[in-house]
C-alpha cells in the first residue's frame, strides 16, 4: 500500500509519524468502519499476533501473513494441520511463535463457528457498538484508553466462543483498526473526514 507523503500542512495522530507504512495505515484504514468479513477476520488475526509486540512489527509482516496463511482466509486456515504449524514455525515472514500460530488457526475455526451460529460475524461484532461507530475525539494520545467496558465485553464474548489472544487491550486495538471505534485526535485531518 503506497503511503501518502507526510506534508507540513496536514496534521496526523502522532503515533503514525516517521514510517510510510504507518502513515498509509493511519490515513486509509485505522478508524474506518468495515463490515467486510474478510477484513474483519484478517485484522482480528493480526491484532492477536501483536500481543507483546509493536503494531509496527506486525504491519511490516502483513504481506507475509497473507502469504503464509492462505490469504488470511478463515475457510482455508481452518483446514491447517500440524504440518502447517511446522511450516509456519520456520517462516521468517511472520512471527514464529507456536502459540500465536496455533491460536490463528484455532481462531479461524472459531470464526467459522461464529459465522454458522450468527449468520454474520460482521453484524455480531457491530452489535458491540450498537451498530454505529463510537467516535471519540481525544485531544492527546494520553486520553486514548488501552481498553474500555465494550472491549472487555467483546473479549469475554470472543473467549467464550473459543478465540485466543483476544484480551481487552487487543480487542480495543481491534475495534480501532476496523472502525468500530474512531479515536483520531481532534486536530488530526482524519477527524474532520470522519465527522
Amino acid at each position: 500500500m503506497a503511503a501518502p507523503a507526510p506534508t507540513p500542512d496536514v496534521t496526523r495522530c502522532p503515533w503514525c509519524l516517521g514510517d510510510a507504512r504507518y502513515v498509509a495505515y493511519h490515513d486509509e484504514e485505522w478508524g474506518v468502519p468495515s463490515t467486510d468479513e474478510h477484513h474483519l477476520f484478517e485484522m482480528l488475526i493480526l491484532e492477536g499476533q501483536q500481543a507483546g509486540l509493536s503494531w509496527r512489527t506486525i504491519l511490516s509482516k502483513r504481506d507475509g501473513y497473507r502469504h503464509a496463511f492462505a490469504g488470511l482466509d478463515p475457510d482455508a486456515m481452518a483446514r491447517f494441520g500440524p504440518e502447517d504449524v511446522e511450516r509456519l514455525r520456520v517462516d521468517a515472514a511472520i512471527v514464529r511463535n507456536r502459540a500465536k500460530i496455533e491460536a490463528a488457526i484455532g481462531n479461524a475455526r472459531a470464526w467459522l463457528e461464529l459465522r454458522a451460529a450468527t449468520g454474520s460475524p460482521s453484524d455480531w461484532l457491530w452489535d458491540f457498538v450498537d451498530g454505529a461507530p463510537i467516535v471519540n475525539r481525544p485531544r492527546f494520545m494520553a486520553d486514548v484508553p488501552a481498553e474500555t467496558r465494550r472491549s472487555r465485553k467483546l473479549s469475554q464474548a470472543l473467549k467464550r466462543r473459543g478465540f485466543r489472544f483476544v484480551g481487552p487491550t487487543i480487542c480495543y486495538a481491534y475495534m480501532q483498526s476496523v472502525g468500530l471505534v474512531d479515536d483520531h485526535l481532534a486536530d488530526c485531518f482524519r477527524a474532520a473526514d470522519g465527522d
